[in-house]
């Protein structure tokens, strides 16, 4: 039995109990299952009030039904909506019921986004974008799923396919045609031309990738430093809560706390590292260790010192940015070659870290749109499709119809970014990532 042509049903909305529960149905045999719970369909696309029951005539719930029928919908199938009151208890007799439906049978991880894909409703990009959509927690996550599930980045990618296609007809005209007088001079001086703009603004597209995964996954901020500079209190502090162990022995943290944080909508993610000295400790020569592994993966390094002492402005494995931060100001009179004194035990400073932190995701984020590649796939395949252009390009000495061939695979390569092609092996690991009624 094929499984594809299954219907299927799960809960699209929150986790139970709650106010209304929102259940889908999917596939050719939506509207007829329907049909048997609660009579007649409504018209297409509105809602009304109806009993659902079971077969034998008992009162499941009463809810409002809704019919999307294809191609117009979601998935590209029938689809039903069931809007009942979010109780397990009803969620389960509805699925108790469904299931007695011949090929009728509970979704999969991802199902109705997957055949919304395999329907052309969706692309790769909005489909990424969408899972994007319902994980985003910050302002800056949202504005960059919304660029994506809507289909803005995907059109960019299109318009770059779209170009490439006509560059090869052109190439492909001048080698089939090069001594009629159908083909006026040489069409490929207008390819070169095109296809090193080309060249250029994939390069720029990409320049923005570190910054799109920035926004996916969060600003990496490590807090480093020697033992007790006051490294678990500013944790503490920024997180607002107690995260990390502070007390007056040297060398309390020995492993890394990680706490995630909402900068100005950004998504920031926080380590608490331990001391950086020399010791013959094991245990906190090993968290040394994953400190400074820490350190070297990170985007911005907060190093601390107790204001009288040295800061450190350079880490091995490094090259990022370092901000000096002189601590425990309320001991000390502020003075010294820090960026920033501030006191977690007071407070002071901590509203000048947090401008500094917004100024700088702000400066990465300048001159840069939405329209971004934030997952390492895209960026992999980005690189390949700018490799094949510039091949094309820089291979002057080559027959034309080696420099097609790189612009082939530059199209090709491009394509497998929206889903076009060869991307079957791919859409277990993306569609695993959904819940069960996305």
């Amino acid at each position: 039995m094929n499984k594809a042509t299954d219907t299927i049903y799960a809960l699209s909305s929150g986790g139970l109990p709650s106010g209304v529960a929102v259940l889908r149905l999917s596939g050719d045999r939506s509207f007829p299952i329907t049909q048997a719970l609660i009579g007649s369909l409504p018209p297409s696309r509105q809602a009304a009030l109806k009993t659902i029951r079971t077969r034998n005539g008992l009162t499941i719930d009463q809810g409002l039904v809704l019919g999307f029928p294809s191609p117009a919908s979601f998935t590209g199938e029938d689809c039903v909506e069931l809007h009942v009151h979010g109780s397990k208890a009803v969620i389960l007799a509805l699925y108790n019921e469904l299931a007695s439906f011949e090929r009728c049978r509970m979704a999969e991880n991802g199902e109705f986004s997957r055949r919304a894909l395999e329907n052309g409703k969706m692309d790769l990009v909005e489909v990424e974008g969408l899972a994007d959509l319902i994980s985003a927690e910050t302002e800056m996550q949202r504005r960059l799923a919304i660029e994506h599930s809507s289909g803005k980045l995907s059109a960019l990618y299109a318009g770059w396919a779209d170009r490439l296609t006509r560059a090869r007809a052109l190439i492909e005209a001048e080698l089939d045609f090069a001594e009629d007088d159908d083909v006026p001079g040489s069409v490929s001086d207008q390819v070169w031309t095109d296809m090193s703009r080309l060249a250029d603004e994939v390069s720029a597209h990409l320049a923005g990738a570190s910054f799109g995964e920035i926004i996916r996954d969060g600003l990496k901020i490590v807090i480093a430093g020697e033992p007790n500079s006051g490294k678990s209190s500013l944790m503490n502090a920024l997180a607002k809560r107690e995260v990390a162990i502070v007390t007056d022995i040297a060398g309390t943290t020995r492993d890394v706390l990680h706490v995630d944080l909402d900068i100005d909508g950004y998504a920031v993610k926080l380590y608490d590292t331990a001391g950086l000295r020399d010791t013959a400790e094991v245990v906190e020569k090993e968290g040394i260790r994953r400190a400074l592994k820490t350190i070297a993966e990170a985007d911005l390094v907060l190093s601390l010192a107790e204001i009288g002492r040295d800061v450190r402005t350079a880490f091995e494995g490094f090259a990022g940015k370092v901000i000096g931060v002189g601590t425990k100001c309320d001991l000390h009179e502020p003075n010294g070659d820090y960026d920033i004194f501030l006191s977690a035990l007071t407070g002071a400073g901590l509203d000048e870290l947090h401008r500094v932190i917004a100024a700088e995701l702000s400066l990465r984020a300048e001159g840069l749109s939405y329209a971004l590649p934030s997952r390492l796939r895209h960026r992999q395949l980005l690189q390949e499709t700018l490799w094949a252009i510039r091949s094309a390009c820089d291979a002057i000495e080559d027959g034309l119809d080696i420099r097609a061939e790189h612009l082939r695979l530059a199209g090709q390569t491009l394509g497998r970014i929206t889903g076009h092609v060869d991307v079957e092996d791919l859409l277990g690991v993306i569609f695993s990532e959904f819940c069960i009624g996305k």
